[in-house]
């Protein structure tokens, strides 16, 4: 306490000292901001869609081209190697895929989120994620129902498409059930509207 009173009657010891406090505080108070800001960072998923510096670290520990964008190749590169792991296997990269990458917790603003079907009804994108989890390679057990609407390839020729619906490219199939939205609404998905 003695050494405390003689610091306050030399300023320049005083001076030193309250500076050390504050630099102890200081470095205390951004501890707790890089603890919570790393226990946010955590909580990041980096799905199907998704593009930026995140998916471009994901692709590079994966060992395949690192382009930045999450899409077919990426998705089943990372559930391959959520199998391999031992993981569970969903195409996601949250906490535990990324510490069995060997990569650090990811910041949100490394991660852009790719809304493609922002514009479809909500009902379709309900329709989307019930028939086939989004996914539009999906097809049914039997291989009668196709893609990410499950489209029987004689709805999907009706519509005007052409092959096989679960090779169009999302967006088309995206189009052509907005098509089919409009013209029957949700009847031709009786379990999933």
């Amino acid at each position: 306490m003695q050494a405390i009173i003689d610091a306050v009657r030399r300023p320049p010891l005083a001076a030193a000292l309250v500076a050390v406090a504050l630099a102890c505080m200081t470095e205390s108070a951004s501890g707790d901001r890089v603890s919570a800001r790393a226990a946010a960072a955590s909580d990041v998923m980096v799905e199907r869609g998704d593009r930026g510096r995140a998916v471009r670290s994901i692709q590079a520990a994966l060992g395949i081209p690192a382009d930045g964008i999450f899409g077919p190749q990426t998705g089943r590169e990372v559930r391959r190697f959520q199998r391999r792991k031992g993981l569970t296997v969903d195409g996601v990269v949250g906490p535990q895929t990324l510490a069995a990458l060997g990569l650090q917790p990811l910041d949100s603003r490394s991660v852009h989120r790719q809304s493609s079907d922002r514009s479809l009804p909500r009902a379709l994108r309900r329709i989307a994620e019930c028939e086939s989890g989004g996914n539009p390679k999906a097809l049914s057990p039997g291989g009668t129902y196709r893609g990410k609407y499950q489209f029987s390839r004689d709805t999907w020729r009706g519509l005007g498409g052409k092959g096989d619906p679960a090779a169009a490219p999302e967006s088309v199939q995206d189009r052509m059930a907005l098509r089919l939205y409009r013209r029957s609404g949700t009847a031709a998905w009786p379990s999933c509207a």
